[in-house]
């Protein structure tokens, strides 16, 4: 699959794009769709689906370059903002089968919104089921961080 994968063919460089940032676990370059001037994406170069499956260490390396390339992206086109954000899987509107994060520079006025935005209706839940579902949650029997 990562023979056939998109971002992995990015990052190895069969695929040009206009790369911002390389180290030795991640790649970051510009969306060619972008949200914004600026858009960028980061992603792992080990071939990922969700970012679940990530080992701790390329987790780390991931929110690393993510940390470090906000400020300069914004800092570049001149954003006072930023969106930053991951579909973790093809329910979520993920439309590349590869762990990736957006950057979106942003600024006052612009076309975009907060993340409740996309969601135009929401659960209506009471007080009383916050301390199961919490409870559920920390309790719940996912599969450990590698």
């Amino acid at each position: 699959m990562a023979g056939e994968c998109l971002f992995c063919r990015i990052a190895q460089g069969q695929i040009p794009s206009h790369k911002v940032h390389e180290d030795a676990t991640t790649f970051a370059f510009l969306d060619i769709r972008p949200l914004t001037k600026g858009h960028t994406l980061v992603i792992p170069k080990s071939h990922v689906l969700k970012f679940e499956d990530l080992t701790p260490k390329d987790a780390e390396a991931l929110f690393q370059a993510v940390h470090t390339l906000l400020p300069r992206i914004c800092q570049a086109v001149g954003a006072p903002a930023s969106t930053v954000a991951i579909n973790n899987g093809r329910e979520s509107g993920q439309e590349v089968p590869h762990v990736h994060v957006h950057i979106v520079p942003r600024t006052k006025g612009d076309p975009g919104g907060p993340i409740h935005a996309l969601f135009a209706t929401r659960p209506l839940l009471q007080e009383r089921e916050f301390p199961a579902l919490a409870e559920q949650i920390r309790t719940s029997a996912a599969k450990p961080a590698r």
